[in-house]
């Protein structure tokens, strides 16, 4: 009987554990998690002319897609999410799952008390799904395309938004698909 509860205890922290290793889904449209209120940054907001959109589509996957333009000294596209309401104590990672069109990316959070993204770059394949990690301790602080080495870390418990967002002299038409973005303990 001991050894019959002993293997039901085992049994139900296992199952626990991969539970709670699933994460926290913070955008999930077949689930109709994060598709709304995504907010779009682009550099128009310091006289550029790049454009994004932010959409699900009919097979239920978040669609971000835009037009990323150097003119004028732009050359930034973003969409942001608000997460405040999440609990994500214990966060390690982010997984995303993702087709895209062969670009390069950035997961950015952002808190509150704080001018910095703490950003990290992702590679999409072209029309290929793959899923990507990302380490907390690999996002770094940035702003206005600059890192900083000697900015404190982030503090899980005040990240106040997520976002998508590409940069880095990419001209040109974009689209990234995404199926999820899970937050992983």
């Amino acid at each position: 009987m001991k050894k019959q509860i002993r293997l039901l205890f085992i049994s139900f922290f296992f199952i626990l554990t991969y539970m709670n290793a699933q994460g926290i889904d913070l955008v999930n449209p077949s689930k109709s998690i994060g598709i709304n209120d995504w907010n779009i940054v682009n550099d128009d907001v310091m006289g550029g002319v790049s454009n994004s959109d932010i959409s699900v589509n009919d097979d239920n996957k978040l669609i971000f897609r835009g037009n990323l333009s150097l003119e004028n000294n732009g050359g930034f596209a973003s969409s942001r999410l608000d997460i405040s309401e999440k609990n994500l104590s214990g966060l390690k990672s982010f997984k995303i799952k993702l087709k895209g069109d062969g670009n390069t990316y950035k997961l950015r959070l952002r808190q509150n008390d704080r001018r910095v993204s703490y950003s990290h770059n992702f590679n999409s394949k072209k029309n290929k799904w793959i899923e990507v990690n990302l380490p907390l301790e690999d996002f770094r602080p940035t702003w206005r395309g600059y890192y900083y080495s000697d900015y404190p870390d982030i503090d899980i418990d005040k990240i106040s938004s997520l976002s998508l967002h590409i940069s880095d002299k990419q001209e040109g038409e974009f689209i990234l698909e995404i199926e999820y973005i899970k937050a992983i303990n």
